[in-house]
């Protein structure tokens, strides 16, 4: 079973299939960093700009994966086919997936996308998967509540081939697992360097009592300065706001938490296991970009669960390779 990693960013759909088996035969990203970050990690460059390479020298496959941009399709919502998404990076997608007309499609965006122009965009994208002769499954996943504490909610889009006769498709239940942000804590004060005194902190009257609490969400406690985006505090017990690329604030791209008494935003390597990228994966040596990466990185552990879905669907592999391969310890387990 073969796919490409479209958008690739630094690799996050790559890890979670190759743990299943499932072999990678073209990566594309555009981003200096990521593709070099990506490098370190898989050996070899993603190629470049999708926009410059043609299908044709694009290997076959059978899944294609794309985490694609989200940017506003000017004509979306007219009815004019194919036409709706040229000038988006959507288009990529469709150019190659009719060429190609792989098994399945998996796409991952933000979850206002399907929102977005009063959810006209989502529909042609939608319209458009069908009219290259997909049946489309798609549900927005908070990553809450399968066991990962970070709060990220994210629309997941499926598109089987019609002639797979794929009729319906479930995607995985919550497991409601109970873990939590102080889990994945670094040591070893590694993270020291990130705490911050500010005469500004204000937390609130009733913060040590919610601190005892555990929620599998966000359990906010207190703010610095006005209190905008990365100058919220919040409890290690709960879990983890949405990890962002971009946002300022003393605790920019993390938030900010409450950690033995004193705060600080998350380390890059907590990042990482809020991602539930293996522990063996290298960072950026720029600790800006890390941060980035994450924060427009897919979860490995939430590609993968969906990925074992899909590999059912489509009676692949055999059932004792494929507990086999799920069981794959590769990743960074957030349960001991």
């Amino acid at each position: 079973m073969r796919f490409i990693d479209l958008f690739a960013g630094i690799g996050g759909f790559r890890i979670a299939l190759e743990q299943l088996g499932l072999e990678c035969v073209f990566s594309s990203e555009i981003d200096y960093y990521a593709r070099l970050t990506y490098k370190n990690n898989f050996g070899h460059y993603p190629e470049g700009d999708i926009t410059k390479i043609s299908e044709f020298e694009i290997p076959s496959h059978d899944i294609l994966c794309g985490g694609f941009p989200c940017q506003p399709f000017s004509i979306s919502g007219k009815r004019l086919g194919f036409d709706d998404t040229r000038g988006t990076l959507f288009h990529e997608i469709t150019r190659i997936a009719k060429y190609h007309t792989p098994k399945v499609i998996f796409l991952e965006n933000v979850k206002n996308f399907v929102r977005h122009n009063q959810g006209k965009t989502f529909a042609t994208v939608r319209n458009n998967l069908e009219n290259l002769g997909y049946n489309v499954y798609y549900k927005v996943i908070n990553a809450s509540l399968y066991g990962v504490p970070q709060a990220r909610e994210r629309v997941y889009i499926i598109a089987f081939r019609k002639n797979l006769n794929v009729k319906d498709f479930s995607f995985p239940k919550p497991t409601y697992e109970e873990v939590y942000l102080k889990d994945t804590l670094v040591s070893n004060g590694k993270a020291d360097p990130l705490f911050v005194n500010r005469k500004d902190t204000v937390l609130y009257d009733d913060a040590e009592g919610l601190e005892k609490k555990k929620r599998l969400r966000p359990i906010r406690l207190g703010i610095v300065n006005k209190g905008g985006q990365g100058e919220r505090i919040y409890s290690v017990n709960g879990h983890a706001v949405t990890l962002s690329a971009y946002g300022g604030g003393v605790g920019a791209k993390t938030g900010l938490y409450l950690i033995k008494g004193k705060i600080r935003k998350l380390h890059v390597e907590e990042c990482k296991r809020l991602m539930t990228f293996p522990d063996s994966y290298i960072l950026s040596n720029n600790t800006n970009q890390a941060y980035k990466q994450f924060g427009n990185a897919v979860i490995v552990k939430i590609i993968k669960i969906i990925t074992e879905e899909i590999l059912r669907k489509i009676k692949w592999p055999e059932k004792k390779k494929m507990q086999k391969l799920a069981a794959k310890p590769n990743a960074y387990s957030l349960v001991s």
